[in-house]
């Protein structure tokens, strides 16, 4: 067992229920409790953390994963950075469940469509980016930073601010004396994070472990009314980056945590509980995992590309070959986007787009004779075909 590790206290805190805030009878008003009690969450930033060999064995061995998929392994992987980035991104928020169509999602990355989960995913896309953007500087404005662009287009949460008021997980939603857990009172939180950040900035810790436990501590504190569980996760990508762990690309690490997501959740307890193994072995089988699930993933489009190269009959140099290398990362795609991609004229761009719907690789969607919107349904197959098998455990 790895430790010690300081598990959470708890204290006492008063609950005054407000008549007319929720539409709930002066009865179950009476019956409700008038106290909780609310996580006390130590201090990690000089914790010692003394690590069992054989799971420091566990972790350095998802680390050389990481950092030879991350370095492109047998073939490049840089091209296809974008697309495990969103695919991470949809991971994460299947753990929430949260999900949406490979379509839906792209053709919202380009401002079409209307699906209401492609939206919310898509915040979760810009979040996974901003926190690559921020890894540099990881500091409390640029968690808050991380926030503010997953919640952007919603009404419900203030994005980018630390809470001020309690929030519960489980339980009855209208308190909090029966939730599965409590976290901290809201006052507490700026000093957690301010301690946190600490963390995330020693020198002195395994780089997986060292996101493995900002991320536990990060879902422990909660600081936030909404988006904890997704920000959460686009923070241990920051710490990865951040510790030269990897340094390219978005490693799906979401998908493998799905495929063990009961086993995670229970880490997360366990880490509050002061038993900090079961998250490090959880992140590190989720590395691993991960690792396969995206070189799968690069594999298939490969495959899609090189399929392409055999079916288009553009001249070698036009815009049409290199709107295939477009389509790999963006496989919803208009004029608009082409023009803005590549850099080409509308008249190129309009070309390429129509030979590539002759050779069969996209399909135009909307039947308009203006702004119309082509899609490459062996990209958008791969892709759904690869969130279809997440959540199945690795053999």
């Amino acid at each position: 067992m790895a430790g010690p590790w300081p598990a959470l206290e708890a204290t006492t805190v008063s609950w005054q229920p407000v008549e007319g805030l929720l539409e709930v009878s002066r009865r179950s008003l009476r019956s409700t409790p008038s106290s909780f009690e609310a996580a006390v969450v130590p201090r990690i930033a000089g914790v010692r953390l003394d690590l069992p060999g054989d799971v420091a064995a566990d972790l350095d061995e998802a680390t050389r994963l990481l950092a030879a998929f991350d370095a492109g392994g047998a073939g490049e992987i840089a091209p296809f950075a974008s697309v495990l980035l969103r695919s991470e991104s949809a991971a994460s928020s299947q753990i929430e469940n949260l999900t949406s169509s490979a379509r839906a999602l792209a053709e919202a990355e380009i401002g079409e469509g209307n699906r209401a989960n492609a939206g919310v995913i898509l915040g979760n896309v810009r979040t996974m980016q901003a926190a690559l953007d921020l890894a540099g500087r990881l500091d409390e404005d640029a968690v808050l930073a991380m926030h503010r662009a997953l919640m952007a287009q919603q009404s419900h949460h203030v994005p980018g601010r630390w809470r001020d008021q309690q929030v519960w997980v489980g339980g009855s939603a209208r308190h909090p004396g029966d939730a599965d857990y409590v976290p901290p009172v809201a006052a507490e939180v700026p000093g957690l994070m301010r301690d946190l950040v600490a963390f995330m900035d020693r020198d002195d810790l395994p780089p997986l472990a060292h996101a493995a436990l900002a991320h536990a501590q990060f879902e422990t504190i909660h600081p936030f009314t909404d988006g904890n569980g997704r920000t959460g996760r686009a923070l241990l990508h920051s710490v990865l980056l951040h510790t030269g762990a990897i340094r390219r690309v978005t490693v799906p690490i979401s998908a493998g945590l799905l495929a063990i997501r009961d086993d995670y959740f229970a880490a997360l307890t366990a880490y509050r509980g002061g038993d900090i193994e079961p998250i490090l072995r959880c992140v590190a089988e989720a590395a691993r995992n991960g690792t396969h699930i995206g070189e799968q993933l690069v594999g298939t489009l490969r495959e899609v590309r090189a399929g392409w190269s055999e079916v288009v009959t553009a001249r070698a140099g036009s815009a049409s070959w290199a709107i295939l290398d477009l389509l790999l990362r963006q496989p919803v795609v208009t004029a608009r986007v082409v023009i803005r991609e590549l850099g080409v004229s509308a008249p190129t761009a309009q070309g390429g787009l129509r030979r590539l719907v002759e050779d069969g690789v996209l399909l135009e969607s909307t039947g308009h004779r203006r702004n119309r919107v082509y899609r490459a349904p062996a990209v958008l197959r791969a892709l759904d075909d690869y969130a279809a098998g997440l959540g199945r455990r690795a053999g």
